[in-house]
């Protein structure tokens, strides 16, 4: 089974992702390399209003950047010896998610993007939880997907407010601590800003 590229489009992506109103914005992203922040590089996400660092082993590539299907607006990703094993996507949602809606606007995200990644797979919820993301509310949904004869994890953050934003990790393995924490400090890695019009 294979899983989707965020750059391959499809339809059924933009009404998976409309829960969460995600819209399509013109034009690249507005990315920079910031300088490094205790050792890393950061990418500077100007359309999704969010700066993340970029953990050791993951690269960041602003040309492939502009390729992404416009639900994104930036990518990492880590490779392992033979293949890209976690990716994680960053946008702007285009409509305001109170705090009040943010368990149920994250659930729905999460759930239909993982039936756009891994569309012939039945995901289970693993893991709902409050949390903040740059300092602001937010909610983080786990799935676990069968994959490959194992087990890949989908992972959304959405952030609420009137200028929302959503981190996504895709990972190959869901049993790979390594991966899981090297996404788990690119989320506590995250500041929010304005976004660029």
């Amino acid at each position: 089974m294979k899983t989707r590229s965020p750059k391959t489009p499809a339809p059924r992506l933009w009404a998976g992702l409309a829960a969460l109103g995600v819209t399509v914005a013109c034009g690249g992203a507005a990315l920079s390399w910031s300088g490094k922040e205790a050792g890393r590089p950061r990418v500077n996400d100007t359309r999704a209003g969010v700066s993340y660092a970029v953990p050791e082993g993951w690269r960041h590539d602003p040309a492939a950047d502009r390729e992404l299907l416009g639900a994104f607006s930036s990518r990492i990703s880590r490779a392992s010896d033979t293949a890209e094993d976690a990716t994680v996507l960053t946008g702007a949602a285009g409509r305001p998610v109170p705090s009040a809606q943010l368990r149920r606007t994250a659930e729905g995200a999460a759930r239909s993007n993982a039936a756009f990644f891994f569309p012939d797979a039945a995901p289970t919820l693993t893991e709902s939880r409050r949390t903040e993301l740059g300092g602001r509310p937010a909610h983080t949904v786990a799935l676990d997907v069968p994959h490959d004869g194992g087990t890949a994890r989908v992972e959304l953050t959405v952030v609420a407010g009137t200028h929302p934003a959503f981190l996504l990790a895709l990972a190959s393995d869901a049993a790979d601590t390594r991966v899981l924490a090297d996404v788990h400090a690119v989320e506590a890695s995250v500041a929010l800003g304005s976004k660029s019009g």
